[in-house]
């Protein structure tokens, strides 16, 4: 793959994949203090989940997802 003469590198902060034969939507998102997330919606026995990962990629925590299937950048705009 070629580079751009004056490319810089970047970082993917959050990723949102639906997958719809499965109908299921999963938000990868890098937390600042370097711990990983994952968010998994949509028509689960036990509800929505979410999965906490360390820097070494250990399941550091998980549980029930009690926000919204939303980007975290996304705000409500008003006039």
């Amino acid at each position: 793959m070629t580079l751009k003469p004056n490319g810089q590198q970047v970082t993917i902060r959050e990723q949102i994949i639906e997958d719809a034969p499965s109908g299921l939507t999963f938000v990868f998102e890098k937390l600042p203090s370097g711990l990983s997330k994952l968010k998994i919606y949509g028509d689960l026995p036990l509800g929505n989940r979410e999965i906490i990962f360390d820097q070494e990629g250990r399941e550091a925590g998980g549980g029930t997802c009690l926000t919204g299937c939303h980007p975290t950048w996304l705000h409500e705009v008003s006039d």
